[in-house]
């Protein structure tokens, strides 16, 4: 791993490096460094005392998958798709946990049928869906802790307001319902958001579900046994991101927790980091093509990628930090960096480029390893890129291919042809 200043907690590729994989592979790029993937992996597993879930819906890459699961951690899951992935990269369907707001009867039933090691259950439809249901696995209920964390609406989730999980008012009828129908239920969960620089919303959260277990075994006699506080610590997208340390995340989510508890119960703690494993892991390289000046005086420079594969930006406004790889001079212009879709896709607005670049100069993207893959899409009939993964030898492999144009039409089916 190269980087600019010895503070840089994110993995950057040299000059060399980028220009190397471009020409091998091509781009628009997902690359990922094995080796800073695995550091992060490794320090959750150390410092969590319990269940480290990577969430896998931040990269479904399955080398991915393979990797975090060898390094100790199980894999939570949000579809029967995901959950499909994990077997498919040779993860126990009993090291898999199944998460989902609107899980369909299918989806219930081929957990099960695979032997899925937890159910996240989130709704009380979900309670009576499965009831009566031989060779169930370890229940968890999802309770929405009505805290609002600091963060972009759109990936908050635990608040009040929220398709998430029971609320609070809600959860002790649940509880009394499992017990009744005698299903197994083991404790619980919540989650409060995502890419979290401020703990306080995760402590909150925390405290809330093991003050709850404690209620439980107070008021039914249910002795919670797990309880899993969700993902969220937030990553360095920008220099001015500041995340706390994973040793400091834990520590005080285990400190909150405990304290809440009272001594009275001492359940298995599990936590579900997805993104802030894996985020800072990968980068994005881009070939720059077209450079011009609007009417407005505004700089464009048009990449070979987009919307299709990151929509963070139209989604979440969000930003990331840009190395150029070009021969153009140190002198520096303020332009806008625009994707080749048919729209406005604008990937990163008014940041600083080298001036004088040309056709060919290749950009990388910090920060990429979440998010960006595994929401890639055709829109505009592009290919989904390959990912690279450099192996800890130094090596380069490719875990996963880019599209072929055949595969873009392979779901289509033609009308029978007129005569």
């Amino acid at each position: 791993m190269t980087s600019a200043n010895a503070l840089e907690s994110r993995f950057v590729l040299s000059e060399s490096q980028a220009r190397s994989l471009v020409e091998e592979f091509g781009s628009p790029l997902y690359v990922i460094d094995e080796g800073h993937l695995s550091e992060r992996a490794r320090r959750f597993v150390a410092e969590w005392p319990g269940d480290v879930s990577f969430a896998s819906k931040a990269n479904t890459t399955l080398a991915v998958v393979q990797i975090v699961h060898q390094l100790g951690c199980s894999i939570d899951v949000a579809s029967e798709g995901e959950l499909r992935g994990a077997l498919r990269a040779g993860v126990p369907a009993s090291s898999c946990h199944l998460h989902g707001n609107n899980k369909s009867q299918e989806e219930l039933d081929f957990a099960v049928s695979v032997g899925v090691g937890k159910i996240v259950v989130d709704c009380f439809e979900e309670i009576e869906r499965l009831a009566g249901k031989p060779n169930l696995p370890e229940l968890l209920l999802r309770l929405a802790p009505g805290v609002d964390p600091k963060t972009h609406a759109k990936i908050s989730t635990g608040q009040a307001d929220t398709k998430f999980g029971f609320p609070m008012a809600d959860a002790p009828a649940a509880v009394s319902r499992c017990l009744e129908l005698g299903l197994p239920l083991i404790g619980f969960h919540c989650h409060v958001g995502s890419q979290l620089l401020d703990p306080d919303a995760q402590i909150a959260g925390a405290e809330t579900i093991a003050s709850f277990a404690v209620q439980m075994k107070r008021e039914l006699g249910f002795e919670a046994k797990f309880l899993n506080v969700g993902g969220g610590l937030g990553v360095r997208y920008t220099k001015t991101d500041q995340p706390m340390e994973v040793e400091d995340y834990c520590r005080q989510i285990r400190e909150a927790i405990v304290k809440s508890l009272q001594g009275e119960l001492n359940p298995e703690l599990g936590m579900e980091p997805g993104r802030s494993i894996i985020a800072e892991s990968g980068v994005t390289l881009y070939t720059v093509g077209v450079v011009k000046k609007a009417a407005s005086g505004r700089v464009y420079v048009s990449i070979d990628g987009g919307l299709s594969d990151n929509p963070r930006p139209a989604l979440y406004g969000s930003k990331y930090d840009l190395v150029w790889h070009s021969q153009a001079s140190g002198l520096e212009q303020t332009v806008t960096v625009s994707g080749k879709h048919c729209e406005t896709d604008t990937l990163f607005p008014d940041v600083l480029a080298p001036t004088g670049l040309l056709p060919g100069d290749v950009v990388q993207v910090l920060c990429t390893g979440a998010y960006n893959s595994s929401m890639a899409s055709n829109y505009n009939g592009f290919r989904r890129p390959a990912t690279v993964l450099l192996r800890t030898d130094g090596t380069a492999q490719c875990v996963q291919r880019r599209e072929s144009w055949d595969e873009l039409h392979q779901r289509d089916v033609l009308l029978e042809a007129c005569n």
